[in-house]
């Protein structure tokens, strides 16, 4: 069954394959079984959690295998994964081996569309996409669109697509573009390329021609004009947007104002400001240009110049990212566990003039050499912690030989107490203690929040002591 028939055909009686137990993936099932489909979740985990959830969609009519994440269920017609399952997986091997599609629950919920469908404005990178669509949320409503943020956060989109909405805000990972093939955005920006899942894309270009599939035929492309991965994905009508003055055809700064130059009906003789640089919170460059990003998609969309601003200065920043914990002595303490690869702390990074920069995790097969190399300036000092902490401190060996360096190879609960200890013990007045750890949380931490709950936590102990 090709696409266009998966598309316009009844869903009633087909027999379908989700892999995966997780929050997009009970979605799918759900969402597949309320039209009649015969669905049947696999999972390779067994746990609690887990069993609860099946129980749950048993009451939906869906059979779930725990256990067991290779086998592909007799008569299967179609595999619907979860963003994060390796395409080489056993059970996509057996599909393909059989002739069955498969396509991922973003692409699910693209083909769910009716007639009227909410347009969507969607964007990826490697680094602000969750910043980045809820600041491009807050415009779409202060413009009076009643507008939700989807994809990679918030609502699964196999829900919200079937929902009333004006227009989505969409989020897509590299995972999800991967296992997409008809989405077709009205306008889509990618924000930045760096390296990021090597170890699941298996290269850099392939992680790049992921990001790339955001930009199918007849949507309206954003780039980075700054970021050389980003603009090099744009074709020759592409908009952009960039942290300079921009030229026709860009979105931009000129001193304090954000300016269009792309969306305006002559380019080359006219601009409109969107708003002030002050409206970006938190600020910091590489935040301005997420803002950047959210008002070209706006823009592209017909949003009205002064909805920008507005809506930039109602957005609420997500936690830890370059949040603010305490000053504690002179010191600022600040939470930026978000920042789980190296071009997301180099970012981090390049908004102190002097940090004491705590690091450490699962770097994912990404390099940090050019990381350390490019802020060895900023540094007081380093602390390390988590599984990779001594790739970090090889880079800072080489380009870094005098910042002074304390690994913390504990794991336990007060861990992170030594560390804040340990950092403040190297800072100075007017300095910044900064958690941009450089890799994922998942060695020592459930997830990035866990971390820079632990962090926050830890500082709030630091400050009661003094």
């Amino acid at each position: 069954m090709d696409a266009q028939e998966v598309t316009t055909g009844e869903w009633s009686g087909r027999r379908v394959c989700v892999a995966g137990l997780g929050v997009s993936g009970r979605a799918a099932a759900r969402v597949l079984a309320e039209r009649g489909a015969r669905v049947t979740v696999v999972d390779g985990g067994d746990d609690e959690r887990r069993r609860t959830d099946a129980a749950e969609l048993a009451g939906h009519g869906v059979d779930v295998r725990l256990g067991d994440g290779d086998t592909l269920p007799d008569g299967a017609d179609l595999v619907v994964t979860s963003p994060g399952w390796r395409p080489d997986a056993p059970l996509f091997a057996a599909a393909r081996a059989a002739g069955i599609e498969v396509f991922g629950e973003v692409e699910l919920a693209w083909r769910l569309r009716g007639p009227g469908a909410a347009p969507w404005l969607a964007l990826t990178g490697t680094n602000g996409k969750t910043t980045a669509v809820r600041m491009l949320a807050a415009i779409l409503t202060a413009a009076g669109h009643d507008t939700l943020a989807v994809g990679n956060v918030g609502t699964p989109i196999v829900e919200a697509v079937l929902e009333k909405h004006d227009v989505l805000a969409v989020e897509l990972s590299s995972y999800q573009l991967h296992w997409s093939s008809t989405v077709t955005p009205h306008a889509a920006a990618v924000l930045n390329i760096a390296p990021d899942h090597l170890d699941w894309h298996g290269s850099l270009d392939e992680y790049a021609a992921a990001k790339a599939r955001i930009f199918a035929p007849g949507t309206i492309a954003v780039v980075n004009a700054d970021d050389p991965g980003s603009a090099a994905l744009g074709g020759p009508d592409a908009r952009a947007f960039t942290l300079g003055v921009p030229a026709p055809g860009q979105v931009g700064v000129v001193e304090d104002l954000l300016v269009d130059r792309a969306f305006v009906p002559d380019p080359v003789t006219a601009a409109e400001e969107l708003g002030r640089t002050s409206d970006v919170r938190p600020f910091a460059p590489h935040n301005v240009a997420n803002a950047l990003a959210a008002a070209a998609l706006a823009r592209a969309f017909g949003v009205p110049s002064e909805a920008v601003g507005a809506g930039l200065r109602a957005f609420v920043p997500d936690p830890h990212r370059i949040a603010h914990v305490a000053t504690v002595d002179g010191v600022d303490y600040v939470d930026d566990s978000k920042a789980t690869n190296p071009h997301a702390a180099v970012s981090s990074l390049a908004a102190c003039a002097s940090a004491v920069w705590i690091a450490g995790g699962l770097l994912k097969g990404a390099d940090v050499d050019d990381l350390v190399a490019s802020v060895a300036g900023r540094l007081r000092g380093a602390v390390l912690l988590g599984a990779e902490r001594d790739r970090i401190a090889a880079a800072l060996a080489r380009h870094a030989p005098d910042v002074p360096v304390v690994d913390v190879p504990d794991t336990d609960t007060g861990a992170m107490d030594r560390v804040v200890t340990a950092a403040a013990g190297l800072a100075r007045p007017g300095d910044t203690v900064l958690l941009a750890p450089a890799g994922a949380s998942f060695d020592m931490f459930p997830n990035y929040g866990a971390r820079g709950d632990a962090f926050a936590a830890a500082v709030r102990r630091l400050a009661g002591s003094r």
